[in-house]
């Protein structure tokens, strides 16, 4: 705090009464810029001026950190660190999802890659229905979609990167051959080893040590994967097979592609996945291909927010921003609890209207988008916001009068509660179980160069307990149990082979004046948009920077309706940091909220800044987790 502003405080003290002196206090300190705490931050921001990259394991970002110096642009070192983060196991695997949001600075535009699988044949509501299910499984091959990161990571580069697939292999290659691996992932490993033991070809890989006390790798043990090295190595071979006949870079790239989805690996993956019980064919995984989509996009402040569509939740962030938009949050002050009241209800009726209208973009019926992201829609929205009180039976809305259509789903738009029957969620043993299924995580990739290119990716899938198909090493996704069975839960959502579940999984662009402002993502379910809405409030209205604003502590909702196991909701419930004060903790209270508190209240946020000032880039990464970065 400067001199002046010091000054400034002590003459409105001694002009005040004591109890006015001490409102005046308590009101500046809550709406004074972040910075004038001198707040000091866990870990340092990231500064660099050629490139950055920050991914959620250390060993993946030096892979980013390899392909920068090999001459690779930001897509090039976010495909190794994607591969990297797969072959780690790093709450995904390669059979998993990609979902990313790439920064052009050749066309100034955003481009949407969606690497996200699909239902395999046989996998409708009335096949899962006949096995005594209300959703598809968390766990085992009935859980898994098609696999897309292999798909995703192959068209990013070849359409995008500078890099031979050989060189942006290369680590990963040799990590699959043999690397140290770290405690998290063999704790995991341990503990869910019961269920790994189940499958033939996941037990061989995870359990290298059968009847011994610890089955699972030692922290700093070597962890080897034949089958997925193998693997790898065929996706090399066929590149540069396809070189030699004379194809030219993105060709030999896409020839890897079709090994994968069309030749012996598709084969194997179908074989290894219907040995376990499992849907998937090879003519499923011939069918699906990569979308390159256009992302939808808001604007707050002058700044433009970029998500992709509605096959994620992350247009929620966006109706979240526009109903925000009427409200003054800066002069309700950081964290307080007209502030975190403000943000709960807000995201609440941006979340119903996920819960009952998003869906995959490529099946009918279509998704009504335009109205949801209308700003007319938003402010009719933020009318129903209670100031006093939580709102426990926020419904979904009706967006299609903002798009000049009516509403198909009425009916079932008026019969839809917030909690789901009983008979729907029988099974959830306690609220450990619920938040577990909230926070199911993930990683992400940041990566940006002094060319331009920004690329923000949340990939996941096939996180551990996987099912590994056969003798390709390769993980399944378990996206599938995001789905719903019945139209009267979300008609755009229900099961279908061929058709993309909707998923968390979230990155996010945002641009002022045309160029690239900020890139963050995080992992954490349905978490995910709750953290990166608050996270993007700090930097624009609070003034943080981007490690402050990584650091900063969170709210998390439970209200939305969960989208993995029992889709279970608990209407009020409010995760707070163990730091937030007595007196907003009962101003809560008396809103109706049912508080529960945690030392650190989101998942690891990993995030770029460009400052267009100086022409650098600053990076931030949560202080708990894994999660690193390197610049230069």
């Amino acid at each position: 705090m400067n001199n002046k502003f010091s000054a400034f405080i002590i003459r409105k003290i001694y002009a005040s009464s004591r109890l006015s002196a001490f409102v005046l206090i308590f009101t500046i300190i809550l709406t004074m810029p972040v910075n004038f705490y001198g707040q000091r931050t866990a870990k340092p921001v990231l500064h660099g001026r050629h490139w950055m990259a920050i991914t959620g394991k250390p060993l993946a970002a030096t892979t980013g950190a390899m392909t920068f110096q090999k001459g690779g642009n930001a897509v090039d070192a976010a495909c190794a660190m994607l591969a990297a983060t797969s072959t780690m196991w790093d709450t995904l695997s390669w059979g998993g999802e990609t979902q990313a949001l790439i920064y052009n600075p050749k066309t100034g535009k955003v481009i949407g890659i969606n690497a996200l699988g699909v239902a395999p044949t046989g996998a409708t509501a009335e096949f899962y229905k006949s096995k005594k299910m209300n959703y598809a499984p968390e766990y085992g091959a009935l859980a898994a979609v098609t696999p897309g990161t292999p798909g995703g990571l192959l068209v990013m580069l070849a359409e995008y990167g500078k890099l031979s697939l050989k060189d942006v292999l290369e680590p990963s290659i040799q990590m699959a051959d043999g690397y140290p691996i770290e405690a998290q992932i063999t704790n995991s490993i341990e503990r869910e080893k019961k269920r790994l033991k189940e499958w033939k070809y996941s037990r061989q890989v995870m359990l290298p040590h059968l009847g011994q006390p610890r089955e699972a790798p030692s922290a700093g043990e070597i962890f080897r994967q034949p089958d997925l090295a193998a693997t790898l190595r065929k996706l090399v071979e066929a590149e540069q097979q396809a070189l030699k006949q004379g194809k030219n870079r993105k060709e030999a790239i896409y020839a890897a592609y079709d090994r994968f989805y069309k030749g012996d690996i598709a084969r194997e993956i179908a074989r290894g996945t219907q040995e376990e019980g499992g849907l998937i064919t090879l003519e499923d995984l011939a069918n699906w291909k990569v979308q390159i989509e256009e992302p939808v996009k808001t604007t707050y402040k002058g700044v433009e927010v970029y998500k992709l569509s509605q096959w994620t939740q992350g247009p929620a962030m966006l109706q979240a921003l526009n109903i925000l938009e009427n409200f003054d949050l800066k002069g309700m002050g950081y964290n307080s609890a007209r502030y975190v009241h403000t943000i709960y209800q807000a995201m609440s009726l941006a979340f119903a209207d996920r819960d009952f209208y998003y869906g995959d973009p490529y099946f009918a019926p279509a998704e009504p988008i335009e109205g949801l992201l209308s700003k007319a829609y938003a402010k009719e929205r933020s009318k129903l916001i209670n100031l006093e009180r939580n709102d426990p039976a926020i419904k979904p809305g009706d967006p299609y009068p903002f798009q000049k259509q009516t509403n198909p789903y009425r009916n079932l738009l008026e019969k839809w509660n917030t909690v789901l029957p009983a008979e729907q969620t029988s099974g959830i043993q306690s609220q450990k179980d619920l938040d577990k299924s909230f926070y199911a995580g993930t990683t992400s990739v940041e990566t940006a160069d002094a060319e331009g290119w920004v690329v923000s990716i949340t990939p996941s899938g096939g996180w551990v307990p996987a099912v590994i198909a056969g003798n390709t090493g390769i993980g399944l996704s378990q996206r599938a149990q995001s789905f719903v069975f019945d139209a009267a839960e979300n008609p755009f959502n229900v099961i279908e082979p061929g058709k993309r579940p909707r998923v968390t999984l979230t990155p996010t662009l945002a641009l002022k004046d045309g160029k690239p402002f900020l890139s963050f993502a995080v992992q954490g379910g349905d978490s995910q948009d709750q953290n990166l809405l608050q996270f993007f409030l700090n930097v624009v209205e609070f003034g943080m920077n981007v490690q402050e604003a990584t650091e900063a502590p969170n709210i998390n909702s439970f209200q939305m309706r969960s989208s993995f196991g029992k889709h279970e909701s608990r209407p009020g419930r409010l995760l707070l940091a163990e730091s937030m004060s007595p007196w907003v903790r009962g101003e809560l209270r008396k809103m109706g909220y049912d508080l529960t508190f945690e030392e650190r209240t989101s998942g690891p946020i990993n995030a770029i800044f460009f400052d267009r000032e100086h022409g650098t880039m600053w990076g931030g990464s949560s202080h708990h987790g894994e999660d690193y970065g390197i610049a230069w």
